[in-house]
């Protein structure tokens, strides 16, 4: 990584695909932010897919990389869902979901062929990928008097601060994302200012 205030994801869905004894792994990389996200990607799946005989899933999200799940749906225990996660773990990636959807194909492969199956689809998906970097932004609450607008957006400007939510009047507000690794020199500079008052709401 970069610095601690950045991350590992992928820009878009990507696939590929492993072929194994007749089986089929075909494997479906998203990036998500959220696990709601995660039951209509696979509704869609299922769907495009009626034939299929397996649907295995992991997931990581968060900055932290901390939250994670897996699924081997009906696979033998730990021989799919596991190596699709680790896979992920190694590429240093989080807010991703991968899928690999197997078309059985008559030929048993028993868990050592299993698990190269699911680690190589994966792999075969995050490759046809491309890796960008976002970084973790903290969200702040700025409030103050009209007479300081001009030298607010100033410093909002220079520090290229995207701005989520504005409301100008005698007293404004604004709602902007500031990069964790600079959030204290930017609020230092904020907080020079004549009555700006800074308050910390949560972290992108």
């Amino acid at each position: 990584m970069a610095s601690d205030d950045h991350y590992y994801t992928i820009e878009k869905a990507a696939e590929g695909t492993f072929r194994d004894k007749g089986s089929r792994f075909i494997g479906y990389a998203y990036p998500i932010d959220a696990e709601a996200e995660i039951k209509d990607i696979l509704g869609d799946l299922r769907a495009s897919h009626p034939k299929a005989r397996h649907f295995c899933w992991a997931y990581r999200l968060g900055p932290d990389k901390n939250v994670y799940r897996l699924n081997d749906d009906g696979e033998p225990g730990g021989s799919a869902g596991r190596p699709i996660l680790n896979t992920i773990l190694s590429a240093g990636l989080t807010n991703i979901f991968v899928v690999v959807v197997r078309y059985f194909g008559g030929t048993l492969l028993g868990v050592p062929g299993l698990i190269n199956a699911y680690k190589t689809a994966t792999t075969e998906a995050l490759d046809n990928s491309i890796t960008v970097e976002r970084t973790i932004n903290d969200v702040y609450q700025l409030s103050f008097s009209y007479n300081s607008t001009n030298s607010v957006m100033k410093i909002i400007k220079e520090e290229h601060l995207k701005i989520l939510d504005q409301r100008f009047d005698m007293e404004s507000e604004l709602r902007v994302e500031i990069p964790q690794g600079r959030a204290s020199g930017i609020l230092a500079r904020l907080n020079d200012i004549s009555g700006v008052v800074s308050t910390y709401v949560k972290t992108n």
